[in-house]
């Protein structure tokens, strides 16, 4: 299932908000926003428009452009693990199987 951009900016937001300690309500008072939207937002049942967006940001005090950035990378890990799992898939790999490889330089050598 491919994920949604929205979805993943309202995770990034919903972390910085978090990791700031701060309530829904103080960011949304904030950012004049109300609450219901917001929490849709962060849940990435709603895309907001860019002016939205910024004035979250602004709230939060965040960059748009961290917040853009970060989702893109996020987006970016999410599209190459998908692509790794289609290419495994096709070759005949089961994914779910697990192996570990150590480190050339960590074997003893006698």
């Amino acid at each position: 299932m491919t994920t949604l951009l929205r979805e993943v900016i309202g995770d990034v937001l919903r972390r910085a908000r978090v990791e700031q300690g701060r309530t829904l309500r103080e960011v949304s008072d904030s950012a004049r926003v109300s609450l219901g939207y917001l929490s849709e937002v962060e849940r990435g049942r709603k895309e907001p428009s860019s002016e939205l967006l910024g004035s979250i940001c602004g709230a939060l005090d965040v960059p748009l452009s961290k917040v853009l950035t970060e989702a893109a990378d996020e987006m970016a890990h999410e599209e190459s693990i998908a692509a790794a799992v289609e290419k495994a898939s096709t070759a005949g790999i089961d994914v779910s199987t697990k192996v570990v490889i150590p480190h050339v330089s960590s074997m003893a050598v006698a």
